[in-house]
């Protein structure tokens, strides 16, 4: 079944449950599938672990997201559910399973159905094979405070959710395949089309916002046409707007190798039923890179070819990134492939000739913050409203030992979820937060709660231009937020040209 004859149906099925008014009393609300009971704390009431598709498990694991089973009685949503299963090594015991298409709500204690609050949709990244929209860390407290309605999903990670295979292609003609993960973004979404009006959310006015994969999704997302009508607006942060998805005949191929290395080999219908009789956890074992792929149907090109087309979801659009970037893959050493632009790139970043510091710096300009530009370049050449961001600031105590804000830094600050006392995460560090650290989390919290509640991220104390031909990108910074007109021009100029030679988009 196509996705959207999926969507389709899913909207059937609610119509013949009479959602037609949905039940109120206090932190109980009825949605298309049942009764849910949601937990108050201060000003804000939370729903949890709610069913937006079926379980992709048995026979329906590499398939289209199927609409959720309805449920009898109250469904509790005071608690967490599980991370989908994380396809890397992770530390501890982690609550994960394979039936874990859920999405959690929060939203302002006093909401009312139906009464049109602004909803933001959060997709959580970690490289395609971990992280959750369990996390604490994307507790959507801060923002239903501001009258704003929080979701944050989990979708299908590693190769459960990202996997192409002859078999499988042979199996589901005509239907879509391999962004498995992808599709069920899609399903979330339309699932906060036809329900978020329980939560008192305005279906009409959601934005979609991510983070690293997340970001990416957000981007493929934009350059999807089975998302249209799903938001209305979109923020990607540290989106890496240059990749441009696997070929379809790369992933068949990796997949088969993948196959091969559980001892499933052949491309016929045994094939998939033995990959299908693998547990959750045998398909859980870190199995390489993990990428959307180009399906022809979910995905047919990547973002920058699709907005540099025109074909992009005409949205208002932020794009950014942090100082740091390529702290996400520290040795990698971009300056050693720049061929003949090398000692002019090298002389441009400077850095006291500190060829560790170029390289950081190219690798963040040439994977996140030039696409950045790119992508709000072509947006607005398209009639469209573009913002772009850089985020620089780190709190003091770290200032003379960090080279800039991590890939992933600005996320505490964003949800406002910053630490009470310090904190230690692996090899990472992270303070007690300050009330500087406090007030830049509040200018971001503020600026991407006005963007969803009115489409322009400015707030009292930081205006925030649309992106325009001065490039003009609004930085959190040490020194408080400020515009930067000519951002970076000279090294972004030069990484364009890097890029092209790369083979463009």
């Amino acid at each position: 079944m196509a996705l959207r004859q999926i969507i389709a149906a899913t909207a059937a099925s609610i119509a013949l449950a009479s959602f037609a008014a949905p039940a109120f009393a206090g932190d109980t609300v009825k949605v298309a599938d049942g009764m849910l009971h949601g937990a108050t704390a201060g000003t804000v009431t939370s729903f949890k672990d709610i069913p937006f598709a079926a379980p992709p498990v048995g026979d329906l694991r590499w398939r289209p997201p199927q609409p959720a089973k309805p449920w009898a009685g109250v469904r509790d949503a005071t608690q967490l559910g599980p991370q989908c299963m994380q396809m890397r090594r992770v530390q501890g015991e982690i609550n994960q399973s394979e039936d874990c298409l859920q999405l959690n709500v929060w939203t302002p204690a006093n909401f009312k159905p139906g009464a049109k609050i602004p909803v933001m949709v959060f997709i959580h990244g970690g490289s395609f094979t971990g992280g959750s929209g369990t996390n604490a860390l994307y507790d959507g407290t801060h923002f239903a405070e501001r009258g704003v309605v929080l979701v944050t999903v989990n979708y299908r990670l590693g190769r459960l959710g990202f996997f192409a295979h002859p078999a499988l292609s042979a199996e589901q003609k005509g239907q879509p395949l391999a962004n498995y993960g992808m599709m069920d973004n899609l399903a979330a979404l339309a699932w906060v089309q036809k329900n978020i009006a329980a939560f008192g959310g305005d279906p009409k006015n959601v934005t979609a916002f991510g983070e690293s994969a997340g970001g990416i999704l957000i981007n493929d997302l934009m350059a999807s046409p089975k998302s249209t009508g799903l938001f209305a607006k979109a923020i990607s942060e540290s989106g890496f707007g240059r990749l441009p998805g696997q070929l379809m005949a790369q992933a068949e191929e990796q997949g088969v190798t993948y196959a091969k290395g559980l001892g499933v080999t052949g491309a016929g219908p045994d094939a998939m039923k033995a990959l299908r009789a693998l547990s959750a956890a045998d398909l859980s074992k870190p199995a390489g890179g993990v990428t959307p792929i180009l399906d022809g149907t979910i995905l047919p090109e990547g973002p920058a070819k699709a907005f540099a087309a025109g074909r992009e979801q005409k949205v208002p659009y932020i794009a950014g990134g942090n100082s740091w970037e390529a702290s996400l893959f520290p040795d990698r050493k971009p300056l050693d492939t720049a061929g003949a632009l090398k000692a002019k790139i090298a002389a441009a970043y400077g850095e006291g000739g500190d060829m560790q510091k170029i390289q950081w710096d190219l690798g963040t300009e040439s994977m996140v913050i030039e696409p950045d530009r790119l992508l709000a370049r072509l947006h607005v050449k398209n009639g469209q409203k573009a913002w772009v961001y850089y985020d620089s600031y780190i709190p003091a105590s770290q200032r003379a030992t960090l080279h800039g804000l991590a890939h992933g830094g600005e996320l505490m600050y964003v949800f406002g979820n910053l630490p009470d006392k310090e904190r230690t995460f692996g090899n990472r560090t992270i303070p007690a937060a300050t009330d500087a650290d406090r007030k830049s989390s509040k200018a971001m919290t503020d600026a991407w709660a006005a963007f969803a509640k009115t489409g322009d991220p400015s707030t009292p104390t930081a205006a925030w231009p649309k992106y325009g031909a001065s490039d003009n990108v609004l930085e959190f910074g040490a020194d408080g937020v400020g515009v930067r007109t000519g951002f970076h021009k000279t090294t972004l100029d030069l990484v364009e040209q890097y890029a092209a030679t790369a083979g463009g988009y």
